[in-house]
């Protein structure tokens, strides 16, 4: 049975040509980058070559770039170094993030807050768009900083991060964006989107596992979380990841090169799928802003059959989807960003994520809603909640 993967969302596998330009660097030009010989100064010269790379496609300069292990990490740096900085000065404060932002943010907030830091939970509309007015009546004199994420991973709504920019900043306050998910397709200029801190990881780029950038002004000061050693500028500990960086940097010109292109394939895609969903499946909520949207993402809910159980039917079948974030695949509970939109317990239990990729064909959705076609009834027929609706 073929496979056809629509879970890019969870994550992507490496392209063959970041994979290619990756490889001598496992066995090949293996030196450490902070060993003083020529092994080691070879290493690092290609690091550094990386780092100037992914440094001109973000429009930075390279020393506010940051290599990491992951988008989480990338995310915890950015959280708990400001927070960190402030406790070594005596000093506490407040941190605003919004509803629907990853666990990987959301969590972290948590954790400031066991500190003592004060956190503001900014709602959102049916959309998955932070409102503004309540974003900008949340900054305070002691607000730290306002994390609010480029690209939803679950529904795909982009937010208006320009807009959030010169609110922050109009307060003078620091604003932070997770860009994972929206990296391979949208605008990843720093001083286009006008923001402080941004993070990105290799997993959603066709690039390694385990990789990941933390772009920081080089005139913010965090505290970091692993200590050691002095590499990255003595804010993350460890012997760099030499193959990852190579891959990350090669994936990103890729994706620079190929975004107006692929873009506008997978939104043609995107569109046809969500149009035959919506046309021969009764019953159906598309979740996520219809026009502010990654090009990939289709987000649906299905009345009267529960998400887990779409899914089995579908891998059954070779189709790998998603209820929503890999990261929290493991809980039952619904999801935390479409019940934010308002959408009852019900309804969020039976949604599924489809993300495109790279691969994904027509014949490859076409095949999709087909079995889709024949799993929601069925499983509807089994379905208490559907057939209460139906009496």
């Amino acid at each position: 049975m073929k496979t056809i993967y629509l879970d890019y969302g969870s994550t992507t596998p490496v392209r063959s040509e970041v994979l290619k330009e990756s490889l001598p660097y496992f066995s090949k030009i293996y030196g450490n980058p902070s060993s003083f010989h020529s092994t080691g100064l070879v290493a690092k010269k290609e690091m550094e070559s990386a780092r100037k790379k992914i440094a001109k496609i973000l429009n930075s300069e390279e020393n506010e770039i940051i290599f990491t292990g992951s988008g989480t990490e990338s995310i915890n740096l950015a959280i708990k170094g400001i927070a960190l900085h402030e406790l070594m000065k005596g000093k506490k404060g407040h941190f605003i993030t919004q509803k629907t932002e990853h666990d990987a943010i959301l969590e972290t907030m948590k954790w400031v807050e066991k500190l003592g830091f004060e956190v503001t939970y900014i709602n959102v509309d049916e959309n998955g768009i932070v409102k503004l007015d309540e974003l900008e009546k949340a900054i305070r004199e002691d607000t730290l900083l306002v994390s609010i994420m480029y690209a939803n991973n679950e529904i795909g709504t982009i937010q208006p991060i320009k807009k959030i920019a010169e609110i922050v900043h109009t307060h003078g306050k620091l604003l932070h964006t997770d860009a994972c998910q929206g990296a391979e397709y949208l605008s990843i200029n720093t001083k286009e989107l006008d923001v402080d801190l941004m993070t990105i990881n290799g997993s959603k780029i066709y690039a390694f596992k385990g990789s990941g950038v933390l772009f920081k002004k080089k005139n913010i000061k965090i505290e970091p979380l692993i200590h050691g050693g002095h590499q990255e500028k003595n804010l993350r500990s460890g012997t760099e990841n030499i193959p990852a960086i190579i891959a990350l940097a090669s994936a990103l010109e890729i994706a620079k090169k190929e975004k107006k292109k692929e873009s506008k394939r997978l939104t043609k895609l995107r569109n046809y799928m969500i149009k035959r969903i919506e046309k021969e499946i009764e019953e159906v909520k598309i979740n996520g802003d219809r026009k502010n949207r990654l090009p990939n993402n289709v987000n649906v809910s299905f009345y009267g059959v529960e998400g887990e159980s779409i899914l089995l039917r579908l891998n059954e079948e070779g189709i790998r989807a998603s209820t929503g974030s890999a990261c929290s695949s493991q809980s039952l509970e619904p999801s935390h960003v479409l019940l934010a939109m308002g959408l009852s317990h019900e309804l969020a239990h039976g949604s599924i994520r489809f993300t495109l990729g790279k691969t994904t064909t027509k014949k490859e959705i076409d095949y999709t809603v087909n079995k889709l076609k024949k799993i929601i009834p069925f499983l509807r027929t089994i379905s208490s909640a559907w057939n209460k609706k139906e009496e």
